[in-house]
C-alpha cells in the first residue's frame, strides 16, 4: 500500500470516528431536514398569499410548537397526577386479577388449566420488562437541560432550512461529481415527495387511532380517555413498537377498576390495529414508499441500538431515504447498467 493510499485510509477512519462521535447532532440535523421538508408546502402556500418566506417559515414552526404544547398540556399533567396513584393501586389490581383467575380456575377443566401459564409466573417474568420500560421512559426526562438544548438546536435548524433551503441543497449536491449532480437533484426531489407522503400517512393514522381509541375507551368507561387516546395517536408514529407501548397506561388504569376491563382494552386496541392494517394502510402506502414489515422492524431495532430513542423515532424516515438512494444509485445506476461482456474465443 502506497503512502497516499495509507494516508487516505487513515483520513477515512478518522472521519468515520468523528461522524460516530457526533451522531446525535447528525440525527438532529436529519430531524430538522425532515420537518423542514414537511413544513415547506405550508410555507409555499403562505408565500402565495403574500407573506415573506422568513415570516412564513417562523409562523409554520410556531404553529407546530403550539400544537406540540397543546398536546403536552393535554397528556402530561393527567399522567403525572395519576402516576403515583397508579403505582399504589396497580398491586391491588393484580390481587383482583389473581382472585378473578382463581374463580375462572373452577370453571375451566383441570387438564386445560394445567397447560396454561400460572399468573404468578407471568407476573414474575413481566416485572423486569415493566421496570425497564418505566426506568427508560422517565430517564428521557432526567436530563432536562440536554433535552432543552437539543430542542433549541432543532428549532433553529428547522427555521434556517425553511427560510432559505436552496444553498443547503446546492451545497449537498456539490459534494458529487459534476456529471452526477442533476441525478442527485432528482433523487433528492423523490426523497422530498416520499417524506411528505410518509408524514401525511402518519398524520392520517394518528388521527384515526386517536378518534377510535377515544370512542372505545369512552364506551368502556376507562379514566383519562383523552390522554390515553392522544398517547395512542402519538405513538402510532413508531410502527410495531409504538402501539404496544400505548397499551400499557390504559390497561394499567383499567385494571384498577376490574380485570375484565383490562382484557376489554386489549381487545379494543387489537381490533383498532386490525382495522388500521386492512383499511388505512393500503391507502397510506399508495402515497409513500412501501416498506416491508420485516424491514421496518429490523430498521427500528438497528437504529434504536446504535442511536437510542432518537434513532427509534427516526427509523422509518431514515429507512425511506436509504431505500430510495439504494434503488436509484445502486440498483438503477449501477446494477441495471452492468453489462456482461462475453469473451470471444
Amino acid at each position: 500500500m502506497k503512502f497516499g493510499q495509507l494516508l487516505g485510509l487513515v483520513a477515512l477512519l478518522i472521519s468515520l470516528y468523528i461522524l460516530w462521535r457526533i451522531r446525535q447532532i447528525l440525527l438532529l440535523v436529519f430531524l430538522a431536514v425532515v420537518f423542514s421538508t414537511v413544513l415547506n408546502p405550508i410555507v409555499r402556500r403562505l408565500r402565495q398569499s403574500g407573506a415573506k418566506r422568513s415570516f412564513a417559515a417562523v409562523l409554520s414552526v410556531l404553529g407546530f410548537l403550539v400544537l406540540l404544547a397543546l398536546f403536552g398540556w393535554l397528556i402530561v399533567p393527567p399522567f403525572i397526577n395519576q402516576f403515583e396513584l397508579l403505582t399504589q393501586l396497580v398491586p391491588l389490581g393484580l390481587v383482583q386479577l389473581r382472585s378473578w383467575l382463581i374463580v375462572m380456575q373452577n370453571e375451566v377443566p383441570g387438564s386445560l388449566w394445567d397447560n396454561l401459564p400460572r399468573v404468578d409466573d407471568v407476573i414474575r417474568q413481566a416485572q423486569p420488562f415493566v421496570q425497564w420500560t418505566f426506568n427508560n421512559f422517565f430517564s428521557l426526562f432526567s436530563n432536562f437541560l440536554g433535552i432543552l438544548l437539543s430542542l433549541l438546536l432543532f428549532i433553529i435548524l428547522t427555521v434556517m432550512l425553511l427560510v432559505n433551503p436552496r444553498p443547503y441543497r446546492q451545497g449537498f449536491i456539490l459534494l458529487f461529481p459534476a456529471f452526477y449532480r442533476h441525478r442527485v437533484d432528482v433523487i433528492l426531489s423523490r426523497c422530498e415527495v416520499s417524506l411528505i407522503g410518509w408524514i401525511r400517512g402518519v398524520l392520517i393514522n394518528m388521527a384515526a387511532l386517536f378518534v377510535l381509541s377515544a370512542i372505545g375507551l369512552w364506551i368502556l368507561r376507562v379514566p383519562l380517555v383523552l390522554a390515553n387516546a392522544a398517547l395512542a395517536g402519538l405513538l402510532e408514529a413508531i410502527p410495531n413498537i409504538g402501539p404496544t407501548l400505548s397499551l400499557i397506561p390504559p390497561i394499567a388504569i383499567a385494571l384498577l377498576d376490574a380485570p375484565w376491563k383490562a382484557g376489554a382494552v386489549l381487545v379494543l386496541y387489537v381490533v383498532i390495529q386490525q382495522l388500521e392494517q386492512f383499511l388505512l394502510v393500503p391507502y397510506v402506502m399508495a402515497t409513500q414508499v412501501a416498506l416491508l414489515p420485516a424491514v421496518t422492524l429490523i430498521s427500528q431495532v438497528i437504529f434504536a441500538i446504535f442511536f437510542g430513542f432518537l434513532g427509534l423515532l427516526l427509523a422509518i424516515p431514515l429507512t425511506i431515504v436509504c431505500q430510495i438512494w439504494i434503488q436509484e444509485v445502486l440498483i438503477k445506476d449501477v446494477l441495471d447498467q452492468w453489462k456482461t461482456h462475453e469473451s470471444t474465443p
